[in-house]
């Protein structure tokens, strides 16, 4: 946990089994209350670059303040994306260099998101995963209309294809179609997980929030968890997760009943148990055979 934050926040990032460098590149700033996960496109030293630089312009941006949360993320991403749109420009080898990323801030109780590409943001309450951010990408939006399940999203060729992105064309804060804002309440027994596309192409909603579910206040080992469990699924990709736990998250995973378990009979509140159950199911059964016997002796 951060100084001064009153949540417990961490990230955990892998190459992955695939590739041979990592493109991914995160930030939580000193206040614990600015996160952010970014995905470099481009290949190679490309993406890197452009990750580091949208970090880099993110954070200064960030640093100035003065403006609300929604101008803050606008203007945030907006020097992100000319500032590496000018780095490309300058050198050929660069050319199509961009990146995708997800700016979460929190102020007051509410949080406010900068979206743009497929890395994603999930708000974790009340024993449910949401997913807030919706994938710039064919196959994400098909899922998000529910003409593709999750399963078969995560399974398309054409997963990683996105149509937005942060750096190939100068833009300003304002334009339409470039970043996507989504605000929501941060309840304080709530917790927020934004990662890059490696993890999500492996691990499906149900299984982060199951691993989600096992925080027991250390936020460094739910993030860790995460990217082992995708490198565990396959590791297609660079791999990213950074977890935000409120101040009064707890896990869920004590009241849920373990996988392969056996179901126990419980009766329900009024039914009759123990010595006095067995005296009045003794009577009934009486009872019957009597009656039986009686329709017995009639008939002869």
């Amino acid at each position: 946990m951060l100084a001064d934050s009153p949540f417990r926040s961490a990230a955990a990032t892998d190459t992955g089994l695939l590739r041979d460098h990592n493109e991914d590149r995160y930030w939580i700033d000193p206040a614990g209350e600015v996160f952010l996960v970014v995905d470099g496109v481009g290949g190679h030293a490309a993406g890197e670059l452009a990750a580091q630089t949208a970090v880099e312009a993110i954070r200064e941006s960030v640093a100035a303040g003065g403006l609300a949360a929604e101008k803050r993320v606008r203007a945030a991403i907006a020097a992100a994306n000319n500032r590496i749109f000018e780095m490309a420009a300058l050198d050929e080898s660069r050319k199509g260099m961009a990146c995708v990323l997800t700016l979460a801030v929190v102020e007051d109780g509410q949080i406010t998101v900068g979206h743009v590409g497929d890395s994603r943001m999930y708000l974790i309450w009340n024993g449910a995963i949401r997913k807030l951010t919706s994938d710039h990408s064919p196959v994400g939006q098909d899922e998000d209309a529910g003409e593709l399940t999750e399963e078969q999203a995560m399974r398309h060729p054409r997963r990683n294809e996105v149509y937005r992105d942060v750096g190939t064309q100068p833009r300003h804060a304002e334009d339409a179609d470039f970043i996507e804002i989504r605000k929501c309440r941060f309840h304080r027994d709530a917790a927020i997980l934004l990662c890059s596309d490696g993890l999500t192409d492996d691990l499906s909603s149900s299984r982060v929030r199951e691993i989600v579910e096992r925080y027991d206040g250390d936020a460094e080992r739910v993030a860790g968890e995460l990217v082992e469990a995708a490198n565990g699924a396959g590791g297609r990709d660079n791999i990213t997760a950074l977890f935000v736990a409120g101040p009064d998250f707890r896990g869920r995973s004590g009241v849920t009943r373990p996988r392969g378990s056996t179901t126990r009979f419980r009766p329900s509140r009024g039914a009759l148990t123990g010595r006095a159950a067995f005296l009045v199911y003794g009577l009934l059964l009486g009872m019957l055979m009597w009656a039986a016997l009686h329709m017995v002796r009639m008939k002869s």
